[in-house]
């Protein structure tokens, strides 16, 4: 037994403790004072899908934001960056993070470049390619292609493959032309370059142009911020990145990290192990979990979370792999975490209170509000007070919230 340690042993972290720990990391327990986008963005990275999303994911946690502040930052003042990040889904950060959020995820090797565009692999073999080989040839025609140009994501995946067809073998170009398993009237290899492009956007290359007649388009990073992504070692960026990861969604657990990251289970354990010597292991639901040690002294005693939050879906917060610290009710989370048309999530203090769903009639915002149990008069106001604050992102002149299902429970 020499060596060690019992889970008895360890610091217990209670379910409420981790609650309120996650929703300071999020700065969603109190809002962060106006003027602080960039800090917002900057802890774990803002998810914009649905498109227009990652603006109610920053009204949830800067006072006084508009829809305004997030524009002039991406288009004007350009120190905010949009592109493919955690599990390819397209993220805003900071610019002066953004090695944190690319750089810290880029795969290391064939195994885990195969698991980050997982999918492609058949098509792969069936071309007689390398996954490591098609990121290098994708990425070089992509710097070309986007040269002074802003392109959709179909236009990329065109004029990238008959590119990169030009770098192949006979028979790989035999291959590479076969209509795509993939999608009709794509070629297999025009599928296999629009995998790569989630790979490519972590090495910078690429980001998201604004949207043209609600078409998302894609421009060279240089060229939009006229210079090159800051760029940092990719051992202290994986390591940047954990710590980030541990400070809003601690405790937890290198398997949960990769989940997250939308990386291989080997590739979080090697980052994982960049920081090892900063993580202090605590008692958890019953099992063991990490948290930083310069966390540890802080996660008790915080104060309690206030006010209500609509959070959009696919918020941060919404990202954690441990759903049932969120949602004990297992039977719910077939309706909060869908495989498409996902809710919002309604937060009263750091309890889930229920699920919303937007829809605009003219210049009426209407939001359809299930509890998942009783609330307080005081909290279904504060719910019509944050309802009224998001009709402007809707472009509303006003908003009205319909009580479904459990309205009669809800207590005096």
């Amino acid at each position: 037994m020499t060596g060690r340690v019992l889970t008895s042993d360890l610091m217990p972290v209670t379910r409420a403790q981790a609650l309120a720990f996650r929703l300071s990391g999020h700065n969603l327990a109190r809002r962060l004072p106006p003027g602080s986008l960039l800090a917002a963005a900057g802890a774990c990275g803002i998810q914009d899908s649905p498109p227009g999303s990652a603006a109610l994911s920053l009204h949830a946690r800067v006072a006084g934001f508009s829809p305004d502040d997030l524009d002039r930052a991406l288009r004007v003042d350009k120190t905010l960056v949009q592109t493919m990040s955690l599990r390819g889904a397209p993220y805003m950060f900071p610019v002066e993070d953004a090695a944190v959020f690319t750089t810290g995820l880029l795969p290391d090797d064939e195994k885990a470049l195969r698991h980050f565009i997982q999918g492609v692999k058949p098509a792969l073999e069936h071309i007689g390619i390398g996954a490591a080989e098609v990121a290098d040839l994708t990425a070089a025609a992509l710097c070309e292609v986007l040269d002074g140009r802003e392109l959709t994501k179909d236009q990329m995946g065109a004029e990238v493959a008959g590119k990169v067809l030009e770098r192949l073998s006979p028979p790989q170009r035999q291959a590479w032309q076969e209509e795509s398993w993939y999608a009709k009237g794509q070629s297999l290899g025009e599928s296999v370059v629009r995998f790569a492009f989630y790979a490519i956007a972590l090495r910078g290359t690429f980001c998201y142009a604004p949207r043209h007649d609600n078409e998302a388009t894609f421009i060279r990073t240089d060229q939009w911020l006229g210079a090159p992504l800051p760029g940092v070692d990719s051992g202290r960026a994986a390591a940047e990145l954990v710590r980030r990861y541990l400070h809003c969604y601690g405790p937890s657990t290198a398997k949960d990290y990769a989940g997250w990251a939308g990386i291989s289970p080997a590739q979080a354990a090697r980052a994982w192990g960049h920081v090892k010597d900063e993580l202090a292991e605590v008692k958890f639901e019953g099992g063991r979990a990490w948290l930083l040690r310069d966390d540890c002294a802080g996660i008790a005693g915080l104060p309690e979370p206030e006010g209500v939050r609509l959070l959009p879906p696919h918020d941060p917060y919404l990202q954690m792999r441990d759903r049932t610290t969120l949602v004990p009710d297992k039977a719910l989370h077939k309706h909060i975490w869908r495989a498409t048309g996902n809710p919002g999530v309604v937060l009263a203090g750091r309890q889930f209170a229920g699920t919303w769903r937007s829809r605009k009639k003219g210049k009426l915002l209407t939001l359809a509000v299930e509890l998942s149990g009783p609330v307080s008069r005081v909290t279904r106001e504060e719910i019509e007070k944050e309802a009224a604050l998001l009709a402007r992102y809707k472009k509303c002149d006003g908003a009205v919230v319909e009580w479904a299902a459990w309205r009669a429970s809800i207590s005096e």
